[in-house]
Parts: C-alpha cells; structure tokens; sequence
C-alpha cells in the first residue's frame, strides 16, 4: 500500500495522511503510555546503539527501573528481546506496545534509539522526550532526506522540546543545534570547552575506539543530569562491555583478529579502520560494502577511506536488493586509490565467499574488519530477506580453514 502512494505522492504527504494517523492510533490503542515514563531518545548518524545501552546500564546500575528499546535488543522489564531491526526504530504500534509493557511493567525510565526516518515519519509521535541526545550527524540517508539539511533537521526535532539537549561539541553544527532546543544544553566531546570531557570527566572503558569514549561521555552527560553519581557512572561504565555486532571480535586460534562491526557510514567506517589501524601489528584487510536503495553517493566516499586506512579492501554485497551487486561495488571501488585489482582491491559478490577470500589473504598478527551487516539476522537480496549472520559466515571461513 505504502509502495502504491509513494509513486504518486510526495514523501512529506504520505508523512502527513499516512505515518501520522498511524502514530496517533497507536497511542490511542495503547492508552499514550509514554506520559507515565521519563523518555530518553538518542539520535545520530553513528553511535547509537552504544550509547543508548551504556545509559541503559548506567541507570540500572544505580537501581533505577529502567527499560531500552535499541537496534539490536529491546529490554523491556526483565524480559529480554532480540530486535535485529533492519530498520533502527519499529512502527508506532510495535513502539507504542513496548512502552506500554514498559509501563506494566514499572519500569520508570525508557531509553529509546531514534532513527532520522522514525522522526520524520512521526513514528514517536505523542512521546514526550525528557532527554534527547544527538551523538554525531554526518553524511548518511541522503536518498531519503534529499539533503544534508533535510536530515539535521530531520534529527533536531529529537531535541526541540526536551528538558536536556545533549550534544557533541566537536560537531561542526553544535551552536547549530543548540539554538534548536527550548531545553538546557549539556556539550560532550574531546574539547576542553565541553561540559564532559576526558579532563573533566576521565573514563576507564573496555569497549575500544576514541567514538566510544565520546558515545561514554555522551551517556554520562545523560546519567549525571538524572541524578547518577560520578561514582556510578564510571563503574558502570567500567563494566560495558561490547555489543553484538559493535566491534564484535570473533575469538579464533590463527592469530588473526577478526571483528564484526555494524560500519555502514563513511564517518562509521573511518572511525572503526582508525581504532583497528592502531591495534594491528600486520595488514589490515577491509571487507565491506553498501546497501541498495539507499544512499549510493557514500559509496565511493567509503571507498575512499577504506583505500587509505586499509592495507586490501575486499568489497561485496550488503543487502543489495534488486540492484546489481557488481555496480555497486564498482562504484565503491571508484573512490579506491590507486587501487590494485587483485594485490590491494577484491571484489566478491558472495559475502560468505569474501570473508573467506579475506581470511585467506590473512597472516598471523593481521586484522580483518567485516563492516555493514554487525547485528543482523537477514540480508535482502532480490527483494528477498535471507537469513544472514555475519558472526556465523565468519565461524564457517575459520572451520573451513582449518
């Protein structure tokens, strides 16, 4: 049905006439059971899913009754469900009803992971945020948003009627975005100007990566404000530990680190290759590629970085729906330079068989890095969503190999 309007509608129509009565049933079904929690969104190009459980853990652990709702889980109560979302946030109805369950079941806190698309489409319509975080906002989602400017408007409604607006400092948009909230702005990042910083608010993490540690500080900005103590804020996040798919290392015995990362931006994928550069003694081998439909300018941007942070970039297919795999790859590798087909640069269509080309280029004391797919169950091809888990094709290359 949403295909049929959309050929003949705007996207802002279909918003209007379509996502919003959606949104408005949902609460009326469920009895608008936002209004008996205190919402904390969080928003941004990367980082998301991280940090909306890092606020998660650090508000369990001092004893709040708090609930999550994130790409990759949703913990409700003390029960626990496995989201794999390919889309970030659920329709209105599925939020509406994790909310309401929220509610039955006591919980006073709800963390919920907000995408660019479920703002514009109204899909937490009716939720009074109490708190709102943007971690970062780069290039991403521009086949849906049209523009840069679309998609950070787009995100700033997150934080224009919350109490506390917590952003990072380093963006480039930060005095941008703080005039875009009635609330009060609390700032983040590596500058010495922000309210939280690694000089003002040090850290001991396990979870690796500088985007982790301002993923930390954003979640304790968000801790602190809610009454959290400085004590129990580092503890808790002392204890973080990594999330599937999120720098996932896949434990094996040929000396090789393998990671699964969730990667699928052009700043995601800079990040990710820069903490894995630092940590490896050998090659670093890149295995990636980019979804359909979707935004096809980053492709050769992402191109481009894995090019210059990566020792051999093998390119395959991530949900390439019903457009050709091999375009899309040489559109990536277009960005690639100084590209050597076969020496630097591989592509390979099958993502089981790329993993396995990686790990067989690999040596002891080299990474590989498998970026794109992290927590995911499925991956769409043809239109057709498959089983796919990139932990388990990881598993089956090493079993293979050995």
């Amino acid at each position: 049905m949403k295909r049929l309007l959309r050929k003949f509608l705007s996207q802002k129509i279909i918003n209007i006439f379509w996502h919003l009565p959606m949104a408005f049933l949902a609460n009326l079904k469920y009895g608008f059971p936002s209004r008996k929690l205190k919402v904390i969104g969080v928003t941004g190009t990367d980082g998301k899913t991280t940090t909306s459980n890092m606020i998660y853990q650090i508000l369990k652990m001092d004893g709040k009754k708090v609930s999550l709702i994130s790409t990759i889980n949703a913990i409700i109560g003390n029960k626990k469900y496995e989201t794999g979302f390919h889309t970030t946030s659920p329709s209105s109805f599925a939020v509406q009803k994790f909310l309401k369950e929220g509610v039955e079941m006591r919980s006073e806190y709800m963390v919920l992971e907000v995408t660019s698309h479920a703002l514009d489409q109204y899909r937490f319509w009716g939720i009074n945020f109490l708190v709102g975080v943007i971690t970062n906002i780069t290039h991403e989602h521009l086949d849906y948003h049209k523009s840069f400017e679309n998609y950070l408007n787009s995100k700033a409604k997150l934080i224009k009627n919350t109490k506390f607006a917590i952003l990072n400092h380093d963006e480039d948009h930060f005095e941008r975005l703080s005039k875009l909230t009635k609330g009060k702005v609390i700032s983040f990042g590596s500058s010495k100007n922000s309210d939280f910083n690694p000089i003002k608010f040090a850290l001991y993490l396990k979870v690796p990566g500088e985007f982790n540690y301002l993923n930390a500080l954003g979640a304790s900005a968000v801790a602190h404000n809610l009454g959290v103590s400085s004590s129990n804020i580092k503890k808790a996040l002392a204890n973080f530990l990594s999330l599937k798919g999120r720098m996932e290392e896949i434990k094996n015995d040929l000396g090789i680190k393998i990671v699964v990362d969730f990667a699928h931006t052009p700043n995601g994928l800079e990040q990710v290759l820069k903490t894995l550069r630092k940590k490896t003694k050998g090659k670093l081998i890149s295995v990636f590629g980019s979804a359909s439909e979707r935004d096809f300018k980053k492709r050769p941007i992402m191109g481009e970085i894995s090019g210059r942070l990566a020792d051999i970039t093998v390119l395959t297919t991530e949900d390439p729906r019903r457009e050709d795999p091999q375009k899309i790859m040489d559109e990536i590798a277009s960005g690639v330079e100084d590209a050597k087909m076969g020496e630097t640069l591989f592509e390979e269509t099958d993502r089981q068989k790329a993993i396995e080309l990686a790990l067989s280029l690999a040596k002891r004391g080299d990474t590989i890095g498998i970026f794109g797919k992290g927590h995911e169950l499925s991956m769409n091809i043809g239109g057709v969503e498959l089983p796919w888990s990139d932990q388990k094709a990881v598993l089956n290359a090493i079993k293979d190999n050995g």
